[in-house]
């Protein structure tokens, strides 16, 4: 049962290399659609996870998973922002302006 724990890890970082690809491409409605499958992942990882451990070696293996997740995640995050930043302004346009 261990086995598969680090198997959804693993399917994490997947994904997160797909999202990154799709960024890259400017796909943002294919980010979203992947960040909506990680976040399948990472609920049934949470719900395994409270029966089962990781082995010493698939805790290593995990921390380096997560950090190369970390690291396509701030890939991401800059590749998103100036995409961010133009839809931001378009609800500030589309928004009336606050009062005082």
């Amino acid at each position: 049962m261990a086995h598969q724990l680090i198997d959804y890890y693993k399917a994490i970082e997947r994904t997160s290399e797909q999202m990154l690809a799709a960024a890259q491409a400017e796909d943002w409605d294919q980010v979203v659609r992947l960040e909506g499958a990680c976040a399948v992942l990472i609920a049934q990882l949470r719900f395994k996870s409270r029966d089962s451990d990781l082995a010493a070696d698939e805790r290593k293996e995990k921390a380096k998973i997560m950090q190369r997740i970390l690291r396509t995640d701030a890939e991401i995050r800059c590749l998103a922002e100036p995409w961010l930043n133009d839809l931001a302004s378009i609800f500030d346009k589309s928004s009336p302006a606050p009062t005082h």
